[in-house]
This record gives structure tokens, sequence and C-alpha cells, in this order.
């Protein structure tokens, strides 16, 4: 008889669905898997039934470039979060895996289920990952305690320990041959399409394809092209693109370092996660930049320089996904804080290093 297990998605934004796209396949072969996706941000429609569609807490993309704090905060349902929170039935469940998906966490939290949280933020918790220079004390706390769990296990662009993996590259991205089709693809979602048209029209020989949240039916201005989101059109287009630009997010970067192509980052505001995830990118030599407005001579380095970075990641998305779940099965103490006490045993996580072409 197959163990249960309840796995939770955060839904706000489109890098925890796209990461599930591959994963809960994996997880429905291994196990009897229930699925629950919370928050209102998500454009991804995904390819399996979902068990369980909460509220939840979501950010608000706004249209300069961040988070809208304001509309976030009004947007805020907490007693229908805190009922969720005591509904949700989470101890039925041999395995609770948790995508920084905040009603779960606290579900199990309130009622004493372990909660193994499997998320890049976990990652950008971790002490050796690099921080941006101004600290956010409030984005640190709301990372922290955003979705509190029981054993932390994390994804980053590069693995700091036993407990810390290389990114889940989805097949569809690992089985494609890349081409540079000569365009560059744009996710930008923080910004308005006005906003995105102003600041790349000004190079008249360069084809934009951008994928908007701000847009539902599809159109072209001059040289950059508009399109809603959609997971298949946004691979395509990264498949064959000459360059990607986009926020400083964890999956799609992953995804563009693993097929080598060429990559300028930009960090929502008011997004901690985000301004880490810049810094380790600029370490390793990604261009990265404050922001959108005002960036012409970067980006016009950018678009003319050829070199690009190429990580060969492993295919360990189901081994580490077994490995999760016998430990998950198993009557064990909280690892906490990437404490070396107990989970894994010494594992070859390691990856070709990266080097430039």
């Amino acid at each position: 008889m197959k163990i249960k297990i309840l796995y939770a998605i955060q839904g706000t934004g489109n890098g925890h669905l796209s990461r599930a796209t591959e994963i809960v396949p994996i997880l429905k072969e291994l196990a009897d898997t229930d699925v629950l996706v919370s928050g209102i941000q998500g454009d991804i429609k995904l390819p399996f039934a979902v068990d369980y569609r909460l509220y939840g807490l979501s950010f608000i993309f706004g249209q300069k470039g961040g988070i809208q704090i304001l509309k976030t905060i009004m947007k805020l349902n907490p007693l229908r979060f805190i009922a969720d929170v005591i509904r949700l039935p989470v101890k039925k469940y041999d395995v609770v895996l948790c995508d920084f998906e905040p009603v779960t966490a606290w579900a199990c939290r309130l009622k004493g289920k372990i909660c193994i949280g499997i998320s890049h933020q976990n990652a950008v918790l971790h002490p050796s990952a690099p921080e941006p220079v101004k600290r956010d004390p409030a984005g640190l706390f709301l990372l922290k305690y955003y979705a509190p769990v029981t054993i932390k296990y994390g994804f980053h662009f590069v693995p700091f320990d036993e407990y810390n993996f290389t990114p889940v590259i989805r097949q569809s991205i690992r089985n494609a041959v890349p081409e540079n089709k000569g365009h560059y693809t744009v996710y930008l979602p923080a910004h308005s399409n006005e906003e995105i048209y102003s600041a790349l029209s000004v190079y008249p020989d360069t084809r934009w394809e951008v994928f908007s949240k701000h847009r539902k039916t599809a159109y072209r201005i001059g040289n950059t092209s508009f399109s809603p989101v959609s997971l298949d059109d946004f691979t395509t287009s990264l498949i064959g693109c000459k360059g990607i630009l986009c926020t400083a997010g964890f999956e799609t970067p992953a995804e563009a370092l693993f097929m080598g192509k060429k990559l300028c980052v930009i960090p929502m505001k008011n997004q901690y996660e985000q301004s880490c995830n810049a810094e380790l990118l600029a370490s390793i030599g990604v261009m990265t930049l404050p922001q959108l407005k005002d960036q012409y001579h970067q980006l016009q380095q950018w678009l003319e320089e050829d070199a690009a970075i190429r990580i060969s990641y492993a295919d360990l998305t189901r081994s580490i996904l077994k490995d999760v779940i016998l430990n998950g099965t198993k009557s064990v103490p909280a690892a906490g804080n990437y404490s070396k006490s107990a989970l894994f045993g010494t594992r070859d996580l390691n990856h070709e290093l990266f080097h430039r072409f």
C-alpha cells in the first residue's frame, strides 16, 4: 500500500507552479499524492488535478517593478486563512511536503504535524547563501515565518550542503535542443507593458518577446510582441531565444543557465529573496540591474556581448524526492536550520562546474 502525501504549492507567481509540473508526476508515481495550491496570482494551467485550492496569502504584483504593498494588505483575508488552517486535515497524511505554502505550514504547526519544507526559499536562508549589502529585516522576517516548517531542504543555483540541491529542471527544457532564433525573451511581471515597451523600444534592431501578467490577448508594437503567460509558449520562446531578460526569481534563471542562454536579471522591489538571488547570480557573472528604467547603456552592453554561462545541472529530482519521502516516514528529529544531525547520509550532489562559451 502506498503512503499518502500532501504536496502544498505556493501559487503566488509562476515559479513554484512551474517546478510543480515536474515534481508532482514523480510524487504520484512514488506515493498516493494529493496536491494543494494556495494564492491568487498564478497564471500557469497545471497539467494535473488539484485537490485543495485555497485563497492563501498572496503578494500582489504591481506595474512599477515590485510588489504593491498596500494592495497586498487589502487583499489579505485573515479570517479565511485561519479557517483554512484549522480545517486542513494534515494529520491524515503520512508525509506533508511544503513548497513555501503558508496554510499547510501553519496547519502543521498548529496540529503538531511534521512539515517538510522543500523550496528555494529554504536555500536562500542558508548561512552560506549570499545576502544583499542593504539588509531588509522585514523581508528576512517574512522569508523565515511566512511558511515555517519542521525540516528544511532547499534548491539553489549552487548547492551549499547535503540538504540543499541544484535546481529542478523541467524535462521539456532538459530534453530540448537550444536554438538561437535571434529574439530575446522577457518576463518582468511586476512592470507594466507600457514601461517595458518604453525601455525596450530604444533598441530597434532587437526583437523582444514579452510575456505579460497584464494582458489577456497577444499584440505587437514595433519590435516588441506581448503575450499572456503560457508555460508552453514561454518554454518555446526560451528554447529559441538569444537571451532572456527577467526578474531575479529562481526557475527561469536556472533554466536559462542550464541551456546556456545569455541572462540579465532585475530583482523585484520589496522582494528580499530576489535581492539575495541577484547577489549570487552576480557572483558567477550574470548581468544584474537595479531597475528597468534608465539602464540604456547597461542593456546595450548586455545585448552586444556574446558570452553566456552554462551550468550542467544533474537530473536528481527523482532520487531527491525518494530520499525526502523515505526520511519523512521515519520518526526523526527536526533538522532545523541546516543542522547536520539527521536526515541524509553523505551524498554526492555535485554538478559540473559552470563554464563560459
